[in-house]
């Protein structure tokens, strides 16, 4: 109980802000020496509860600075201004394997931040805070326009950047996930990029087995007529199946011709005269090659065939005439993403164009890297149609220690906006 008469103040700075910008949280007005815990809490829009906490002492002068003090304990320890966020984890009894993810992008993710007496570790529902504040992170920044399309058969969102333009462009390809998913392209437009976001697997009122090259280039053609984006001067970014999309995309299509690429936890170790359809079907044939560790869970690394010396079961990145950044990790449960790296490096020093890579690879760090400050995604529930109308439910891991994990998020997303600054609006300028 405090009894020094006057009550603590709890100040989150700022209250509202981008996802990946930090934030400063300050606790005064405490006793001298009080042990205090630090408590966030989020409703996300599937209505699964996420939370965090650090356990502190506070200062000579009665105050927990959260940039620079230490935690002693809770979901993250040591000193980390954004362990509230990135630690957060599903509340005790939640469903196993939900992931957070935002699906509306025109609202922010509220994030409530609490202050109680002494070091709790559970039943914080059940218990008073000192103090409460709430904050918003957004992933479109004012002034960004999200702007929905269909076009050519083509489905996806346009997130153009306010001002005149034009800007550079980016095209967005996430992995084997069903609709649109839209919170990385509205970060992008929120640091200067027009940003397309494409659904493709598959796009409505399209079958699987139609979504061929085709589909990426008209995609590619739309983002690069739009009267916002500058001309001859785009880039495109895949995670997972998008990276190898991406790298078959770029090596072999006469219309796709970026100024740059980045691939998080892709393979370039895909059939590359196959649609999507016999693509997976292809993996379909590998099915046994499906590790499940002691916690039920499924490991599919080893579905992406072997390192192989046929042209036909790999992408020829010697083609490749454009900087190409990739981003790993070296806990990867999902795609031999490390393994591929170093088999494209050898195929470009062969073709002479390795200048070209940089690669990026993260000890610690799982499959799904995303923007910074998300929670580390270990595994999660998940679905496959391994046969027509068969739904295939299963938990995936994806790898990733929390901590390691959510530095490699942080870490890579500066180096990625930077690369993409680069190539894309510096290189620009100078040509």
């Amino acid at each position: 109980m405090i009894t020094n008469g006057t009550r603590p103040l709890l100040s989150v700075q700022t209250s509202r802000g981008l996802v990946d910008e930090k934030f400063q949280i300050v606790v005064t007005n405490l006793p001298l020496k009080q042990e205090v815990t630090l408590h966030s809490l989020h409703q996300s829009e599937d209505n699964d509860f996420w939370e965090a906490f650090g356990q502190y002492i506070s200062d000579e002068h009665g105050t927990v600075t959260v940039a620079k003090d230490e935690s002693l304990g809770g979901t993250y320890k040591g000193t980390d201004p954004m362990g509230l966020l990135w630690s957060m984890r599903p509340i005790p009894g939640s469903q196993q394997g939900v992931r957070l993810r935002k699906r509306d992008v025109l609202t922010p993710m509220v994030v409530h931040i609490s202050v109680y007496i002494g070091h709790l570790c559970q039943g914080f529902s059940h218990k008073t805070p000192l103090a409460t504040s709430d904050t918003e992170r957004w992933y479109i920044a004012p002034g960004v326009k999200r702007v929905n399309f269909s076009e050519k058969e083509v489905r996806g969102t346009l997130f153009i950047p306010p001002g005149p333009g034009p800007y550079p462009g980016v095209l967005d390809l996430w992995g084997a996930s069903a609709g649109l998913i839209e919170y990385r392209a509205a970060l992008l437009a929120s640091h200067g990029f027009v940003s397309m976001t494409l659904e493709y697997f598959p796009p409505k009122g399209l079958r699987l087995k139609d979504v061929h090259a085709s589909y990426f280039e008209k995609a590619y053609q739309i983002l690069k007529n739009h009267p916002m984006v500058q001309k001859d001067c785009l880039g495109m970014l895949g995670l997972c199946f998008g990276s190898a999309m991406t790298l078959r995309m770029v090596a072999y299509s006469k219309v796709i011709k970026p100024q740059c690429c980045v691939c998080i936890s892709g393979s370039h170790l895909i059939p590359v005269n196959k649609s999507l359809f016999e693509v997976f079907d292809e993996m379909k044939n590998h099915r046994e090659k499906i590790r499940v560790n002691e916690d039920n869970q499924e490991i599919h690394r080893d579905v992406i065939v072997a390192v192989s010396s046929d042209p036909d079961l790999k992408v020829d990145v010697g083609r490749i005439k454009c900087p190409l950044l990739l981003v790993n990790g070296d806990d990867d449960q999902t795609f031999p993403a490390v393994e591929s790296a170093e088999d494209m490096a050898m195929m470009m020093e062969k073709a002479g164009n390795r200048h070209l890579m940089e690669v990026l690879t993260y000890h610690g760090t799982g499959h799904l890297i995303e923007p910074p400050y998300l929670p580390t995604i270990h595994s999660t529930n998940y679905y496959l149609l391994w046969k027509k109308k068969e739904r295939y439910a299963f938990v995936m891991l994806w790898g990733g220690q929390t901590k390691l994990h959510a530095y490699a998020q942080e870490d890579a997303w500066k180096k990625i906006l930077t690369f993409l600054w680069q190539h894309l609006y510096i290189s620009s300028a100078l040509h």
